[in-house]
């Protein structure tokens, strides 16, 4: 994860921004802050409005209301941030007989770009040996891998990510994740959308959790999982010592619960660690020498499935 940067003009702004198909509304009066250098992890269920609002951030759907600033530009004027957002939607298109490095070339043509950064930019994400090969024959992280490349031709500060990390094996995915974490450094932005729960817990620092296009969290990543109930179990070496440092703890004011020769105390997830050493001192102070002692807080996963099943709202 990134630092959290110092309080500023957010990078995205949005308030009561909807979108309807008829009587559906895909995107459902939302409002959003994220904060000009972060990683925002953008998630929540399939169908639940990720995708159509980052086209209305890049002005490929129009808004059926609500309002917002992109940079602090006016949501309703795209071309007056677009040249400072680079952005990988559904997916990279690429001419399939090009290779990836003339592939770039092209697009920087179009767009105006220097040409002169496309080598640096394919070592940036991994591609370095293999931008004179053809795209017909990349892997799918490999043209995943090129369409960030060719989000980051005119130096965003705004990148866009959807489902980077989709149909990718694991190798690929971390990968991914140590991409994405460096592209956040210097101050730029980075608004990725994910499923895989568990890697958008290792590499944002700010979360957004939408439901039927609906803000359900956003805040810091740490807030939301700190926030969350967490257990700290402890076991002594011996079975015997069980009864004694259920008593000792009691008496140092923590409740414990016996499981499975085990020793289990719940707590709110930011004090886990701080209870973890407090029990160890308990059972020194005791002569019992644990055997195992471990502090778990909720997953991301956990905390997501709590809240879109409505248990946080």
């Amino acid at each position: 994860m990134t630092d959290m940067p110092e309080a500023g003009p957010p990078a995205v702004s949005v308030s009561g921004l909807t979108k309807r198909y008829g009587e559906r509304a895909a995107v459902d009066g939302l409002t959003i802050d994220v904060p000009a250098g972060v990683v925002a992890g953008f998630v929540g269920p399939n169908g639940a409005g990720k995708t159509t609002t980052m086209a209305m951030l890049l002005g490929l759907v129009a808004p059926s209301g609500g309002s917002g600033t992109v940079l602090g530009q006016p949501l309703g004027t795209p071309a007056a941030y677009l040249h400072d957002v680079g952005a990988l939607i559904e997916g990279p298109a690429f001419y399939p007989a090009l290779s990836g490095d003339r592939n770039l070339r092209v697009l920087a043509a179009v767009a105006g770009h220097d040409p002169a950064q496309i080598p640096g930019l394919l070592e940036l994400v991994g591609l370095g040996g293999r931008g004179g090969d053809r795209f017909r024959g990349y892997s799918l992280g490999m043209k995943q891998r090129l369409g960030i490349a060719a989000a980051l031709l005119g130096d965003p500060r705004l990148l866009i990510l959807d489902e980077p990390t989709n149909g990718l094996d694991p190798a690929g995915v971390a990968e991914m994740r140590r991409l994405i974490a460096g592209l956040a450094r210097g101050g730029r932005t980075v608004l990725v959308s994910s499923h895989n729960l568990a890697e958008v817990e290792h590499v944002c620092d700010w979360l957004i959790v939408i439901d039927h296009g609906a803000l359900v969290f956003q805040g810091p990543a740490a807030e939301l999982l700190d926030s969350s109930a967490a257990t700290v179990v402890a076991a002594p070496e011996h079975a015997r010592d069980l009864g004694d440092l259920q008593r000792l703890l009691s008496g140092a004011g923590h409740d414990s619960a016996a499981i499975g020769g085990e020793l289990v105390i719940a707590v709110n997830g930011s004090e886990a660690c701080k209870l973890a050493a407090d029990v160890n001192r308990v059972a020194g102070a005791g002569d019992i020498v644990l055997a195992e002692l471990r502090a778990t807080r909720a997953t991301l996963e956990d905390r997501y499935l709590t809240m879109v099943n409505g248990g946080d709202r």
